[in-house]
């Protein structure tokens, strides 16, 4: 008996990647649809890969005849919150036209399970924290703005077409593939725990936006989950679904939070190097903290981080970057 096949947009980025593997390993036959503009064809290792623009409406609707996939998992969506300030047009055509031409060609097709890839921007501006799914709403970046647009749209493409549909929240994505087979790599990258490590091994100097905030070392405190746990929690997500268990939103997080200085002194302790940097001004709409309350993930799916402590994290990161650097 073949294996079932779920359609992974965006398969060849960094979260879509490592849920491809969790997919092969759960049983699965994970096919990529990517364009490769943002992911890497190395990166797609379990499963064939479908050089496809989102954009290409007719294009995504025979991959779907031809593949007959059970689900979508969907990750092909611009995420930088500076870009999409610069240039709100370009997140509003791919992640939100783009992804309403998948679920109008899913609809077609007959395929009524999504997996979707959201993220905390959609809380915008904490009014408390730990944050929980039902605290507001409300973006301040077109990036944000875009996730929750399609998390509205799921919510009565479900009401009007039948699609079941998850969107899971993500905090801070971090962390590489234990095994070493994949990792973060991303141009430009902004992210603190590669630019760290990027820093300690010769590079720029990182520099860290704010250390006057209201938290214990003046740095501002993100909630980091293990790339590896993220793609655990779709696989889950994808069970529920299919187990008919209902549409769901929840927050992926750890429900603590490590500050900038603390991942920086991770990383120094990891490399026995010094991570030279640089203080700088705060980021405008940058708030002291971001920490998530994942009680509904662990209640609702079952899910538990297994590899989101800091040191696992940044362990993984070390070693993927070393392994790039020998490549």
């Amino acid at each position: 008996m073949s294996a079932e096949t779920v359609l992974v947009t965006g398969g060849a980025g960094y979260v879509g990647s490592h849920a491809c593997k969790a997919l092969h390993r759960a049983g699965y036959r994970p096919v990529v649809l990517d364009d490769l503009r943002r992911g890497f064809r190395r990166a797609v290792r379990w499963g064939p890969l479908l050089e496809i623009d989102l954009g290409d409406r007719a294009a995504v609707a025979a991959a779907l005849a031809e593949w007959r996939p059970v689900a979508v998992m969907h990750f092909a969506a611009y995420a930088y919150v500076g870009e999409s300030m610069r240039d709100p047009g370009l997140y509003y055509r791919n992640n939100v036209v783009n992804t309403l031409g998948l679920l109008d060609a899913m609809v077609e097709a007959g395929v009524r399970s999504i997996v979707f890839s959201s993220t905390c921007a959609t809380y915008g501006d904490p009014v408390r924290t730990p944050i929980d799914e039902e605290h507001p709403q409300r973006p301040v970046n077109p990036y944000g703005e875009t996730k929750l647009a399609m998390e509205r749209a799921l919510h009565w493409y479900g009401a009007c077409h039948g699609i079941g549909w998850a969107a899971l929240r993500y905090f801070n994505a971090a962390g590489a593939d234990p095994d070493v087979e994949i990792g973060e790599n991303h141009d430009p990258e902004t992210h603190l725990v590669p630019l760290a490590i990027a820093a300690a091994s010769g590079g720029a100097a990182l520099q860290i936006f704010g250390t006057d905030y209201p938290t214990p070392d003046g740095t501002a405190i993100r909630d980091y989950v293990h790339v590896r746990d993220l793609a655990e929690a779709h696989v889950l997500s994808l069970g529920r679904l299919r187990g008919g268990g209902g549409a769901h939103a929840v927050n992926l997080g750890t429900g603590s939070g490590h500050s900038v200085q603390a991942v920086i002194e991770a990383v120094e302790r990891r490399s026995n190097r010094q991570v030279p940097a640089i203080r700088a001004p705060r980021r405008a709409g940058d708030p002291p903290m971001l920490v998530a309350d994942a009680t509904k993930a662990r209640n609702l799916l079952g899910w538990q981080p297994a590899c989101s402590d800091l040191a696992t994290i940044v362990d993984t990161a070390w070693r993927w970057h070393a392994r790039r650097r020998d490549d």
